[in-house]
């Protein structure tokens, strides 16, 4: 059984996090692509791992500050739709979303790799068979294998770090590392030293290039953020754990890869030489060289439960991104399904495990995949790096989480750094550029194609729910509020105050007056003018609003606010009218709409002294998802946020609709509404094939109605037929919204 957008729990601690990590960092990586920086580098691969460390180090301070002050799932894409638009943040998360899927593509093959290699090393093989480990249909057999058992364990057990494993790697890489260095003690320093030089093999060239190849191997902290969401004290366990990861990985990783290079090939051999004949196998030659049969045996077994862990921890990270994406609307909904008994995200895993299968089939070999994984995660941490800078210099309350010392000169240099090797990797290893640039446009394709509409809905509705996701988006919006009238000025404030998110909205109070030759009747509109900004200011001091005000003198009022929307880039305009009915009332809202670059919010309050908070049942009709659905979503969600009415998500359909289709009707209408108000609201399909009376029938039992306006166009009425009849034969209020 399953069921969607659950409250996930936080279950996992400091060594469940950090497990998360090291099973993704510790040993797949060094083991699958030491042979391929050895063979382009020669022994400064072992810098270009240092210099790696030292750029993931800084990545994961801009990580830890981020997920530490927002502990939620989905990592760097949670992050990015804080702080910038949602077409950015799918974008991002889209590109998180495949790093980790091409990691796991990458431990797949890696594993395919070291198991045929060992297979034809068994006893049964005698070593006959030399062509079994280098036969891709075996390797690709065996990552299938691999990927199809942590698919079905993935979707029974909610965790991804394999305690077990990482500790019996652990165990087996110090192993390994200690008799390396007891080899060392009784090897002539100048063999030693024969074996490391020359040190630049490869140049400089070859330097970076290595670090390009390999930076893969320095990834998994960024998977701790990934599953925030499901972390316990997040505040002070994700900064240890991202910092533990590395630590124990860099412990790892130097010692290994200096033992290696020093007694792990014959006289007169050079490490370069080697890793070129066995560029998957490396590290297991190696140790066959300096510790015989039990090293060569150690690090097979040693590889292949690090392929696993690492594995399973780039699927279970890549669902929980997915996870969040379709949350969001940023991916399909389908994909947030969960089952109920596992608490697992079972069509996220699902649809992740198609991709890696998709992907093991058509990459060539370890290192294509190493290449493209390390792009996709370089051009990923440049992008968390830049949005750690804009969440930081937005946030105005100092945070009492972790933060990243010496900003933001650290998270600039680890920035440059991330994008300049990015650059240097797609042009050494242009199949690599090719596959994220395809990716991106497959992407950017299905997100336009089918997810925009509805994932702006929700993201304007997370807006206004959450007014620091505005702040934290460097946004401070502007409404208008033309006042004329005093004794609606309570109730315009108070809508003003809903679509303004409180400390970083702004409210412009604008009083017109009309000039007069006749001095009594100028006296009377002066008058008029400072009881309505009176009441006004009022107001808005009750709501704690600190509102600006203008005065401006105008024979026309309309053209007069269209001047003022222009000149001050208003975001909207609320306007109250009390008279639909009049046409040169209407005829110069018409016009107004369709002259102004902004929302237009028309609100028709019943009597003279209404107040807003009255309206305890609000009906929002829908017709589908349309261009005006976001700024609907965001009154909406702005007055459930203020004084949390009753809702009613109300749709008319043919009456001879059949059942099925209006039940499947009713189940997306009640997606769609959960995801814009959070708390309880009801959703009614009626089928009527007469539908203004039905809708005014409808709107007569609510004390509210949100509406959006027809599209504004050449030969379009913005205000239809229907929209005249509600405003004429009811006295419920009504909100009319227009977005441009």
């Amino acid at each position: 059984m399953n069921q969607q957008n659950p409250n996930t729990k936080r279950t996992i601690g400091f060594i469940g996090a950090t497990g998360i990590s090291v099973g993704a960092m510790v040993g797949g990586g060094i083991l699958a692509l030491a042979g391929v920086a050895f063979s382009v580098s020669g022994p400064s691969a072992m810098l270009a791992f240092l210099l790696n460390g030292l750029i993931a180090f800084i990545t994961a301070l801009s990580f830890a500050e981020m997920a530490a002050a927002n502990p939620q799932n989905g990592g760097a894409y949670t992050y990015a739709k804080k702080a910038l638009t949602v077409e950015v943040a799918f974008g991002v998360g889209w590109i998180v979303w495949f790093a980790s899927i091409v990691a796991a593509v990458l431990y797949a093959l890696g594993f395919g790799a070291f198991a045929a290699f060992a297979l034809q090393e068994l006893p049964i093989y005698g070593g006959s068979q030399p062509m079994l480990s280098n036969s891709r249909f075996i390797v690709v057999l065996l990552a299938l294998a691999a990927l199809g058992f942590y698919t079905w364990r993935l979707t029974r057990q909610n965790g991804g770090g394999g305690l077990y494993i990482n500790i019996g790697k652990l165990t087996l890489f110090a192993v390994l590392i200690a008799g390396g260095l007891a080899v060392m003690v009784q090897t002539p320093f100048e063999n030693i030293k024969g074996s490391i030089t020359p040190f630049f093999d490869g140049g400089f060239s070859g330097l970076i290039a290595a670090m390009g190849y390999t930076f893969i191997a320095l990834q998994g902290f960024d998977l701790i953020a990934s599953a925030a969401g499901e972390i316990k004290n997040p505040e002070k366990t994700i900064p240890k754990a991202m910092v533990t990861t590395l630590i124990v990985g860099l412990g790892i990783y130097i010692p290994l890869l200096f033992v290696v290079t020093a007694v792990g090939t014959s006289p007169g051999e050079s490490i370069s030489a080697l890793s070129a004949a066995n560029p998957e196998t490396v590290i297991a030659v190696a140790a066959q060289n300096f510790l015989g049969a039990f090293g060569f045996w150690f690090v097979l077994v040693a590889g292949i439960f690090s392929m696993l862990s690492a594995l399973q921890a780039n699927m279970f990270a890549a669902s929980r991104v997915a996870l969040s994406m379709a949350n969001d609307r940023t991916l399909i909904h389908q994909m947030s399904v969960v089952n109920i008994k596992h608490g697992t995200p079972i069509n996220a895993i699902l649809a992740t495990s198609a991709i890696i299968l998709i992907l093991i089939l058509v990459l060539p070999n370890v290192a294509a995949a190493g290449a493209a994984s390390s792009l996709i995660f370089l051009i990923t941490f440049a992008l968390a790096h830049l949005v750690m800078i804009l969440m930081r210099k937005r946030s105005y309350a100092s945070s009492k989480t972790f933060r990243v010392p010496y900003f933001p000169i650290l998270p600039i240099i680890g920035m440059v750094s991330c994008i300049g090797l990015a650059l240097f990797q797609a042009i050494t290893v242009p199949a690599a550029g090719l596959i994220s640039l395809a990716w991106l446009f497959a992407g950017a394709t299905f997100f336009i194609t089918f997810l925009i509409q509805k994932a702006k809905v929700i993201d304007a509705s997370e807006e206004a729910l959450n007014p620091d996701i505005t702040r934290l988006r460097g946004l401070s919006p502007l409404v208008l509020l033309p006042i004329s009238n005093p004794s609606n000025a309570e109730s315009m404030v108070f809508v003003a105050n809903a679509l303004a998110p409180p400390v970083v909205g702004r409210v412009l109070l604008l009083s017109i007056v009309i000039p007069s030759e006749d001095g009594e009747d100028l006296q009377k509109r002066l008058t008029n003018n400072r009881d309505a900004l009176h009441q006004a200011l009022s107001a808005s001091f009750d709501a704690k609003l600190r509102p600006d005000a203008l005065t401006t003198i105008a024979n026309e009022p309309w053209e007069e606010i269209a001047r003022v929307i222009k000149i001050h880039r208003c975001r909207s305009v609320l306007l109250g009218l009390s008279n639909f009915s009049e046409l040169h009332t209407t005829q110069n809202l018409e016009k107004l709409i369709k002259q102004v670059k902004c929302d237009v919010v028309v609100f028709r309050q019943p009597y003279s002294g209404w107040k807003i908070e009255s309206a305890k049942k609000i009906l929002i009709p829908v017709t589908g998802v349309g261009s005006h659905d976001s700024l609907r979503a965001r009154v909406a969600a702005s007055l459930w946020r203020t004084y949390q009415p009753e809702f009613t998500f109300f749709q008319i359909l043919p009456s001879n609709t059949p059942i099925k289709v209006k039940e499947k009707k009713e189940q997306e209408l009640g997606r769609f509404s959960s995801r814009i108000i959070p708390g309880n609201s009801e959703v009614k399909i009626i089928l009527s094939d007469d539908v203004k009376n039905e809708l005014i029938r409808q709107t007569a039992e609510h004390d509210m109605v949100i509406m959006g306006l027809g599209k504004a166009g050449p030969k379009r009425e913005v205000f239809g037929e229907i929209t005249l009849d509600m405003a004429e034969k009811t006295d419920t209020a009504l909100l009319f919204i227009s977005h441009y």
